[in-house]
């Protein structure tokens, strides 16, 4: 079983002005996709693994032949990165969280706003590429993470809800190194609705 490319549902264009269509474009049909295709390819050489899930190998990577665990890691983390990424942006993103994960917020972070300035902090912390990210930790509860390169939070076996991708090849043609615009800017895009399905799935 090969894996494929996940479909945008949103043209590249779509998230302008905040995500320029050029970035799109190259951060899904080239980056995006050379993640998939390194991953598949690693995968030719190890046909007991081949019906694994994406989302499987990243977790259990520790316990992949030791061929296969770099390669997995960083490949196979940057494919459900942003397989995860692409969907939590929309066009009619932006706002503030309603229902059941607006309500955990402000009881976590005690409001939307310092939610943000906590959020905001973690992804502007690492340091060179990564991730910051939402996540459910094990008892739960929300918490605030962030990842270096293409680690995925199912390593540390925590699963996401939301994520902000802060490698440069995300923002650098209309913010260069202006990190913390692009984060602001960001929000403005964040898909609400699919966080929440997100939080549900793990609430079942």
């Amino acid at each position: 079983m090969k894996f494929t490319l996940y479909d945008l549902p949103y043209a590249y264009g779509a998230l302008e002005p905040y995500i320029d269509a050029m970035t799109m474009e190259i951060h899904y049909t080239k980056h995006y996709q050379a993640y998939l295709t390194n991953l598949n390819t690693a995968l030719e050489k190890y046909p007991d693994f081949q019906t694994w899930s994406a989302d499987k190998l990243v977790e259990q990577v520790k316990q992949l032949p030791e061929g296969l665990q770099t390669p997995v890691r960083n490949n196979g983390g940057g494919f459900i990165n942003h397989t995860f990424f692409w969907q939590i942006m929309s066009p009619d993103g932006g706002g503030e969280p309603r229902g059941k994960v607006g309500e955990e917020i402000k009881k976590i972070f005690s409001s939307f706003a310092a939610f943000q300035d906590q959020f905001n902090a973690e992804a502007k912390k690492v340091f060179g590429s990564g991730w910051a990210w939402l996540v459910v930790d094990k008892n739960g509860k929300l918490q605030i993470i962030s990842t270096p390169n293409q680690d995925s939070p199912l390593m540390q076996g925590i699963r996401p809800i939301m994520g902000l991708d802060v490698w440069e090849h995300a923002y650098y043609l209309k913010y260069q190194n202006r990190r913390p615009d692009y984060i602001n800017a960001w929000w403005h895009v964040v898909n609400w609705q699919q966080v929440q399905e997100n939080w549900d799935r793990l609430h079942e």
